[in-house]
């Protein structure tokens, strides 16, 4: 009883939250959830991390976005790092399932920088009318050397600013 209860409830979210959502004009901003950016690399396995970002619906359903992130690794050996970027968003259906693709530009001390080009798949969760939970699996390539290259899991809050 309890989990048709629930799937129910969750239904009705989802329902009433999808309509129309991603239309041009919108704004957007992020950012992850209790600090979450899990992911794994060769160099330096376990790593906690932050993003910030700020968006903007450009047509329908295409987001360009800018991104800020910090992240701090388990590895004494490699420094911890912050990164800057742009990318886009494809919605590909109302229902908030995502493609996504963009370019950062990481610093670390030690004198470390890299060009990192990525791809995401993500889902916009809408639990009301513009607050969005947003999980994503991602990969980013690395220039600098294949064990910088990084897949992973992260976890969000969105804002979708109206303009009506």
């Amino acid at each position: 009883m309890k989990k048709k209860l629930v799937l129910l409830v969750m239904s009705m979210m989802m329902a009433i939250g999808v309509q129309a959502q991603f239309q041009q004009g919108k704004g957007y901003v992020g950012a992850s959830l209790t600090g979450l950016d899990l992911h794994y690399n060769g160099k330096d396995g376990f790593n906690i991390g932050i993003e910030g970002k700020a968006g903007y619906l450009a047509w329908d359903n295409i987001m360009l976005l800018a991104q800020v992130s910090a992240v701090h690794n388990g590895s004494e050996t490699v420094a911890d790092h912050i990164s800057v970027g742009a990318s886009g968003r494809y919605y590909i259906t109302q229902n908030g399932l995502y493609l996504g693709a963009g370019c950062k530009f990481i610093h670390a001390n030690h004198s470390y920088n890299d060009l990192m080009p990525g791809i995401e798949v993500g889902y916009a969760f809408f639990i009301n009318r513009s607050v969005t939970i947003e999980p994503a699996i991602y990969y980013d390539q690395s220039f600098k050397s294949a064990d910088y290259s990084t897949i992973g899991l992260k976890v969000g809050v969105g804002v979708y600013l109206f303009d009506d």
